[in-house]
């Protein structure tokens, strides 16, 4: 995001040896067993204490996650009833100190439109006799089917600014809310961790209230090492909301900034005195592995050596003949932050191989929606420091200029290309809103109308609007935005977002939400238009 804010309340953007030892130390302030750090231990059997969670599911795939307290063989078995009568079993990984004892397999050859379940099992691998307690988890395959519609949420900005698990208020709670609402899947908008975001014992509300956190070692100081950047993806595991949303509800997940540090960009060097490696690069390559260590992705691989993930973050997920996601990276192949004004620029936000690839996608997409899953928003002005912007607009509501051309390119595409049935839906300002775009309000015209729609934060502070920049004609319909900056989740309800298709008509609605069971505003879009 844009302001650096140091002190206790960061900005709102802002093995065996260290990293199991020090989760194993880590525990709920008062909490309760319910936010303590599974134990390590060497003796007895594997256990899988911090959950199992699916990722990337379509029709006939998807991929399990789990984390194993010592070495041991991942064993998967799946079934169509809870009873496990008949079942299917999927060999997995050897879990190890290489990728801190995480592991997923892939599933394949599944039905599609049905509800599977699954349990984990980890085995000692010198003795495949001893065997952990089995986890378990269920998961909907994408349907084959067109009626069968589809329906999921989706947000981000979680664990930030300070505010941490609660357990005076029950941790994460919108989490629960969320798996109550048994979505097909949850796309997760980026921002999943705060690595650069310290977590304090307690916080001073302004109105004397006092916040309480978890706290672990690894949250003590921004993340520079992998086994800092392994502990902040488990403190988020740390809440039980969290493990039992990731066992009954898949994830497909992106990333943004604070997995590696506030507002980088590639080449980027520090000038931070909190941190000692001041390669932003460098940073990079240690917090993707660790990525690709905690969420199961299609297109990414832990290695069990080296210093960086294999593969990449954008991807398209197929959800059944109504919806293709197009899972953007707007971070990894960005130019620097800038004023943005240049005349020229095929770097852009994207870089020319992803923005080509993401022409190329949609063209082949016979989905009748497209979602454009974004990190960063379109027409959002969002700043880094005095001079320089951090997302796409620049406050110019002139003709397209900086990052803002390769947005031009992309909707100019779009449109004469005649490709129907695409959205935008973001997070990253911590407030929920819903942005129209349209060539008659524009500055640069040659487009089809579009929506954005925003939400979140999931588990952060909550902030004041961000001003809107012409360039492609928003008007801002709804938004619901703090009036002051960086409130706590005690003090401001944290957002969410649904989209739901309905298998007949083929109408998608999408409902802002807040925490609390509150459908804030909600839309109708029709199938099989160019613009909305």
């Amino acid at each position: 995001m844009s302001q650096l804010v140091t002190g206790s309340s960061p900005d709102r953007r802002t093995v065996l040896r260290g990293s199991l030892a020090a989760s194993a130390a880590a525990l709920a302030v008062g909490g309760g067993a319910a936010f303590a750090s599974p134990a390590f231990a060497l003796s007895g059997r594997p256990s899988a204490a911090w959950g199992v969670q699916t990722g990337d599911v379509t029709a006939h795939s998807g991929l399990v996650w789990v984390r194993s307290d010592r070495p041991a063989r991942m064993i998967v078995e799946t079934a169509s009833s809870e009873s496990f009568r008949r079942v299917r079993h999927h060999h997995g990984p050897l879990l190890g100190p290489g990728t801190d004892f995480t592991g997923t397999t892939a599933l394949r050859g599944l039905p599609p439109g049905e509800q599977i379940h699954y349990r984990v099992t980890l085995a000692d691998p010198d003795d495949p006799r001893r065997t952990g307690e089995p986890v378990t988890g269920t998961f909907r395959t994408a349907p084959a089917r067109r009626r069968d519609g589809a329906r999921f949420l989706w947000s981000g900005d979680i664990a930030g600014q300070g505010w941490g698990i609660n357990p005076d208020i029950g941790g994460f709670r919108a989490y629960e809310e969320m798996r109550r609402l048994d979505p097909d899947f949850f796309l997760c908008s980026g921002d999943t961790i705060y690595a650069d975001g310290v977590i304090q014992p307690s916080v001073t509300l302004p109105d004397g209230r006092i916040w309480r956190n978890v706290t672990t070692p690894e949250k003590s100081k921004v993340a520079e090492t992998l086994d800092e950047y392994r502990g902040n993806f488990r403190y988020n595991l740390l809440d039980h909301n969290v493990r039992a949303f990731n066992a009954q509800v898949p994830t497909i997940v992106q990333w943004d900034d604070h997995e590696v540090r506030n507002n980088w960009y590639p080449g980027q060097i520090l000038d931070d005195a909190r941190y000692t490696e001041k390669s932003v690069d460098v940073l990079a390559a240690r917090a993707s592995r660790a990525y690709a260590e905690y969420f199961p992705v299609s297109t990414l691989r832990a290695p069990a050596d080296g210093t960086r993930a294999e593969g990449r973050m954008h991807r398209v997920v197929r959800h059944g003949p109504l919806l293709d996601v197009f899972v953007l990276d707007m971070r990894s192949y960005r130019n620097a932050n800038s004023p943005g004004r240049q005349a020229d620029d095929t770097t852009g936000i994207l870089g020319a191989e992803q923005l080509d690839w993401l022409k190329r996608e949609l063209s082949r997409s016979r989905a009748a929606w497209k979602v454009l899953a974004a990190d960063m928003p379109l027409g959002l002005v969002v700043t880094d420091g005095a001079t320089d912007f951090e997302a796409v607009a620049q406050g110019d509501p002139g003709a397209p200029l900086g990052r803002e051309l390769q947005i031009a390119e992309l909707l100019r595409f779009i449109k004469h290309r005649r490709i129907t049935g695409t959205l935008w839906l973001t997070a990253d300002v911590h407030y929920t809103s819903a942005q129209h775009y349209a060539p008659e309000r524009a500055a640069f015209q040659d487009f089809a109308p579009f929506w954005e729609f925003v939400s979140g934060p999931l588990a952060a502070g909550g902030f004041p609007a961000n001003k809107l920049d012409g360039t492609f004609g928003p008007e801002r319909v709804f938004v619901r935005a703090p009036e002051r900056a960086n409130l706590s989740p005690m003090e401001s309800p944290q957002y969410f977002g649904e989209v739901d298709i309905d298998g007949d008509s083929g109408e998608l609605t999408v409902r802002l939400r807040a925490e609390g069971g509150v459908v804030l505003f909600s839309k109708v879009l029709q199938p099989g238009r160019v613009g909305q």
